[in-house]
C-alpha cells in the first residue's frame, strides 16, 4: 500500500502507523488503515453510504433506534475516520454527538484531509474510552439513544473495554430505549465473540447479534456486531435489512442466541483479555465498492 507522507501519521500513544488512502477509481472515497489493517471507510460526497460490512450493520441500528430523520443523541467510543458520526449528520440532522478517541494524532490526520460536514454538532473528547465514559457530562445521563463501541488498538480490542464492569458504565448514560452497538472481531471457534455476547446478556435485558453465516459458524476471522438494550430492540425490519445488504447477514436473538453463547463465561475485569489478533493476511473489513 503506497501513501504519501502527508497522509500518514505515527500515533503518539500506541506507536501504530495510521494511513489514509484515496481510491484511484473513486475520487473522494477514502480508507483509513492502522498498521495495515483497514479501520474506516469514508465517502466524502456520500456520507450516507457505508462501505464496510460491519459498519452497515451498525448503521441499521442507527436507522431503527428512532423514527426516520429524527435527531438523536449518540456517543461513539472509538473515532476512526468518523464514518458513523458523518452518517448520523447526513441522515439525522440536528443530532448531538460525542466521540471519544484515544489518539489525538489520528483525529488531527482525519480532520485535516476528511473535513466534517458544516453544522455538525459533534464534540470530540480525547482519552481512554473507559476513563472518558465515566467522566462524560451529567447531562448525558439517561439521554443517549445510541452508544457505539468500536475500540481497537491496531487490530485488537483492549481487554479493559470488554468486561461487564465496562459495559455497566454505559447503562446510566442510555435513554430508556437506548441501544449499545458493539463491533467484535474474532476468528475460528468464536470464543471471544461468545463471551462478549454472554457479557452483554448479563448486563442488558435484550441482546441480538448480526454476522454473515460463515462467520457465525466460526469458519473465518471477521466481525460480529452486537446490539444490547434494556428494552426490546426495535428490530422488526432488521432481518430484511441484513439480508438485502451487499454482504448478507443474519440476525441472531432469543433461543438461537443462547445456543450461540453456549455457556460462555461472563467477562469481568479480572478475566478480560484482548480480542484475538487476525493473521497478517486478514483484513477486518473491506470496502463494499
Amino acid at each position: 500500500m503506497a501513501t504519501v507522507p502527508d497522509l500518514e501519521r505515527r500515533l503518539a500513544v500506541s506507536g501504530h502507523l495510521a494511513q489514509l488512502e484515496e481510491s484511484r477509481q473513486t475520487p473522494g472515497s477514502w480508507t483509513l488503515f492502522v498498521d495495515g489493517t483497514p479501520q474506516s471507510h469514508v465517502e466524502l460526497e456520500r456520507p450516507e453510504w457505508l462501505g464496510f460490512e460491519y459498519v452497515r450493520r451498525i448503521g441499521h441500528a442507527i436507522d431503527l433506534v428512532r423514527p426516520e430523520g429524527q435527531a438523536i443523541t449518540a456517543v461513539h467510543l472509538g473515532g476512526g475516520a468518523l464514518t458513523l458520526p458523518r452518517y448520523i449528520v447526513a441522515t439525522r440532522p440536528g443530532s448531538r454527538q460525542q466521540v471519544v478517541e484515544l489518539e489525538s494524532d489520528l483525529v488531527d490526520l482525519v480532520r485535516e484531509h476528511l473535513p466534517l460536514p458544516r453544522g455538525a454538532q459533534l464534540r470530540i473528547r480525547h482519552g481512554d474510552a473507559r476513563e472518558v465514559l465515566a467522566k462524560l457530562p451529567a447531562g448525558l445521563d439517561g439521554a443517549v439513544d445510541l452508544a457505539v463501541v468500536d475500540i481497537f488498538s491496531g487490530a485488537r480490542t483492549p481487554a479493559h473495554v470488554t468486561s461487564a464492569e465496562f459495559y455497566g458504565l454505559v447503562v446510566p448514560r442510555l435513554a430508556p430505549a437506548g441501544i449499545v452497538a458493539v463491533n467484535v472481531a474474532d476468528g475460528a471457534g468464536l470464543a471471544f465473540a461468545r463471551s462478549q455476547a454472554s457479557t452483554l446478556s448479563y448486563v442488558f435485558e435484550h441482546v441480538a447479534i448480526a454476522a454473515d453465516p460463515a462467520m457465525l459458524k466460526g469458519r473465518r476471522f471477521g466481525n460480529v456486531v452486537m446490539y444490547a438494550s434494556n428494552q426490546p430492540l426495535p428490530f422488526d425490519a432488521m432481518p430484511r435489512r441484513l439480508a438485502s445488504d451487499p454482504a448478507p447477514a443474519k440476525l441472531v436473538e432469543g433461543d438461537e442466541l443462547r445456543r450461540f453463547i453456549a455457556g460462555a463465561p461472563v467477562v469481568t475485569d479480572a478475566t478480560a483479555v484482548p480480542s484475538p489478533p487476525p493473521a497478517r493476511s486478514v483484513f477486518l473489513a473491506k470496502p463494499g465498492a
